[in-house]
């Protein structure tokens, strides 16, 4: 199997990519430059295909125009409040690419904005690897991380992201293509269910202030599938960026791993029939429904995209989560293994 060269980066370096199939005619494509899943076509219940992420078609649009599009988010995926963290009693300081006051997924050059490398790769699967030097981003500790994507069944995209380090650090990886089940110029009318009964407050700069709300009786309560669309009582919309904490109620045993999956979050289209379940190993879902979205150049095939044209569902530990030591853990120490699965399950 052969990993063409997609193009080169302004150092010259080269970018691959490759494409998987499955059985079933799912096909992923994924490139070195921020281990990206550059598309994803997927068989519609139907018949037919239908694309349901967002990309472009060149290297050179995703370096310059790319909102975290398929890329793995790191080392510290979402925000980190004032980009301070205290880890072991030393302070530590990342960059404040969020308005000059916040770290964003990783502080501006984060994992979804440098090249990996792909070390292995077959018909079905294809493994990436990235070496994050102590001091990177202001984090602490080498980090070794490994993400592998791979086809299974008839169109399952199973994602697996682990690290090692050799000196206490905090990381937090997220998968973050933005998906569109049925092609549309947004997906306001897709149907979502989120699994989750609680979700985490924030101010005016998405930071949470360390608390739970309960969904019930607000625009945050998916916990029935219904449209992403919600009318605000001033006239506007109801937008979202926000951090839900995972019921995990819904679970199985990962045969591969031994890791216990949990069903997070449903995403559906009336119009082309397809939906997609969400299963994840991990905590807390990011649910980013892209209003922020205007690129200015076109999508895959051209398609122009503008608000909402996709919404990201990205599987992680709840944002600021090193400032708030009751949420769920995100150090890592040597000897550890950072291990995080999810599953993007496409059918009727």
């Amino acid at each position: 199997m052969t990993k063409p060269l997609l193009g080169a980066l302004a150092d010259g370096a080269p970018v691959h990519e490759v494409t998987l199939r499955s059985a079933a005619g799912a096909q992923a494509t994924v490139m070195e430059w921020g281990a990206v899943l550059r598309d994803l076509v997927v068989p519609r219940p139907g018949g037919g295909s239908q694309r349901v992420v967002l990309g472009f078609d060149t290297l050179a649009d995703h370096v310059a125009h790319s909102p975290h599009m398929g890329a793995i988010a790191g080392r510290y995926a979402n925000r980190i409040g004032g980009g301070r963290f205290t880890l072991d009693g030393k302070a530590w300081q990342a960059p404040l690419n969020q308005n000059g006051r916040h770290s964003l997924h990783g502080g501006g050059q984060g994992f979804g904005k440098r090249p990996w490398t792909i070390v292995h790769h077959d018909a079905a699967s294809v493994t990436l690897a990235l070496v994050s030097a102590d001091g990177d981003a202001g984090y602490p500790g080498t980090l070794c991380v490994w993400c592998r994507y791979s086809l299974l069944g008839e169109a399952t995209l199973r994602i697996t992201l682990s690290a090692t380090t050799d000196a206490a650090t905090i990381v937090n990886l997220a998968h973050h293509s933005y998906f569109n089940l049925d092609g549309g110029p947004d997906i306001l009318d897709h149907e979502l269910e989120v699994r989750a009964n609680l979700m985490t407050p924030v101010d005016a700069d998405l930071i949470p202030d360390g608390s739970l709300a309960h969904v019930g009786g607000t625009p945050f309560d998916f916990r029935k599938s219904r449209p992403i669309r919600l009318a605000a009582p001033d006239g506007g919309r109801v937008w979202y960026d926000h951090n839900f904490m995972l019921r995990r109620d819904r679970r199985e045993i990962d045969a591969a791993s031994g890791l216990e999956l949990a069903h997070a979050a449903t995403l559906r289209s009336r119009r082309s029939g397809l939906a997609m379940q969400l299963w994840t190993t991990e905590p807390a879902l990011q649910v980013y429904d892209g209003f922020k979205l205007n690129t200015p150049v076109p999508g895959l095939d051209g398609a122009p995209y503008g608000a909402n044209a996709g919404i990201a569902l990205e599987p992680q530990h709840a944002p600021d989560s090193p400032n708030l030591p009751h949420f769920p853990s995100t150090v890592l120490r040597p000897g550890e293994v950072y291990r995080q699965v999810s599953e993007y399950r496409f059918g009727g």
